[in-house]
């Protein structure tokens, strides 16, 4: 039998089975069984690569975020990139238009968003349709995934439905948070389980699931701490651990050719807001959405005694590294975090005008921030201040070393 029909059987038998306390740990069971299945035909039984990418859809990462358009053929996803960029993409009346990835650069608030038009994908993407799995790999590797929607489509076809269910199937979660769950891994001592709050969502006997779950994926020996009521897909997407959680916002295009009580119906749905790209209608808003979703930061630097860089902001993100002082450090050195003392902050996130802070201080937008770095005093009396200075000096000597080398190389080559 092969994992396909495995699946369906699998499948065939949930639907068939009640869902209620008596039946919680046999259909935890089954789901981890289906899990694990449905990662084997997408991944592979070797853990190879599943999806080979080919030309256009290796797109280098560029800008402060990246924003994937998903979206079945012919919603207007290439016109909405044409509308929100200077990249030109060619819309036309028929389906498929879009054969490969077209980025493009959303300049909006001194930020450089990149955005990337995928080809439309259709019902059973996630098993490779219509190019799916490659649109779906992109999508990945995107902050923010904004799901474009045929306004007059919705009310019968149910996009939104198998879009979120395509994207769910491949591991990716839409506008979740990862569950507070951990799981270690050990080599002997078998499972021993924990929690810190009351477990409503895994039946009367919480721990035999988990325990089941573990034993289905060949994790015999572990320790897991549940710090939140989590359900059996939750407990499955720690365990599996290739889950990617990812902010989406649904934009339903075309609203001029519906009535305002539909427009009304769609606009109240949670993360969606409505627009037409043609006329133009709600585009400012869409950005608006997209820069909250992204949760982009701008922080303006000033050297001691000097006015503040208004020009160039450096733009940080809660998506990708975060927005405290000490990830405002990483993006513009790594030498600046080595040598930090501390930083005055002027801004909505200070107490004060300024305000003294240490790495852990979360900035907001628009702050200007002062890094002052240690002395040199400071830096001699430092934990680490050895071992960088022998660093320094194998660098010096391997340098020295690579000069006398490439000397010696070009002696010989003229004395021959």
């Amino acid at each position: 039998m092969g994992v396909l029909e495995k699946i369906k059987e699998i499948e065939d038998e949930m639907s068939r089975t009640q869902k209620n306390k008596a039946t919680n740990y046999h259909l935890g069971t089954l789901k981890a069984k289906l899990a694990k299945l449905k990662s084997e035909l997408l991944i592979g039984p070797g853990g190879g690569s599943g999806s080979a990418k080919e030309d256009g859809f290796d797109v280098q990462r560029a800008g402060d975020a990246r924003v994937a358009l998903i979206g079945f053929p012919s919603v207007g996803k290439s016109t909405l990139l044409s509308s929100l960029t200077e990249t030109k993409s060619e819309a036309a009346g028929y389906e498929f238009t879009t054969l490969t990835c077209i980025p493009g650069n959303l300049i909006y608030k001194g930020t450089r968003i990149q955005v990337l038009d995928l080809p439309g994908i259709i019902e059973g993407a996630a098993r490779g349709k219509g190019r799916g799995k490659e649109v779906i790999a992109v999508a990945r590797s995107a902050d923010l995934v904004l799901m474009v929607l045929d306004a007059q489509k919705e009310g019968l076809q149910r996009h939104r439905d198998i879009l979120e269910a395509e994207l769910e199937s491949v591991g990716m979660r839409l506008n979740k948070n990862p569950p507070d769950v951990t799981i270690v891994k050990k080599t002997a001592g078998g499972v021993k389980f924990n929690s810190t709050c009351k477990l409503t969502k895994l039946g009367d006997e919480p721990q035999k699931v988990v325990m089941n779950i573990l034993k289905v994926h060949k994790i015999n020996n572990a320790e897991v701490l549940v710090r939140e009521d989590v359900d059996v897909d939750q407990i499955i997407d720690v365990v599996v651990g290739n889950r990617k959680y990812v902010k989406c916002l649904y934009a339903y295009n075309k609203i001029d050719t519906i009535t305002i009580e539909e427009v009304d119906e769609l606009a109240r749905k949670p993360y969606s807001m409505v627009m037409s790209v043609n006329e133009n209608l709600n585009m400012d808003f869409l950005k608006e959405k997209i820069w909250e979703f992204l949760g982009l930061t701008r922080i303006y630097t000033k050297r001691k005694g000097a006015p503040p860089d208004l020009e160039e902001p450096v733009v940080l993100s809660t998506i990708r590294k975060g927005t405290s002082v000490e990830s405002l450090c990483n993006n513009v050195s790594s030498h600046m975090r080595r040598d930090f003392n501390f930083a005055m902050v002027w801004g909505k996130s200070a107490k004060h005008a300024p305000q003294r802070c240490g790495l852990s201080h979360v900035l907001s937008d628009q702050d200007v921030v002062q890094v002052v770095t240690k002395t040199v005093k400071q830096a001699r009396n430092d934990k680490n201040y050895q071992k960088l200075v022998e660093g320094f000096e194998q660098k010096y000597k391997d340098k020295k070393k690579k000069a006398a080398a490439l000397k010696k190389k070009k002696v010989g080559k003229l004395q021959r």
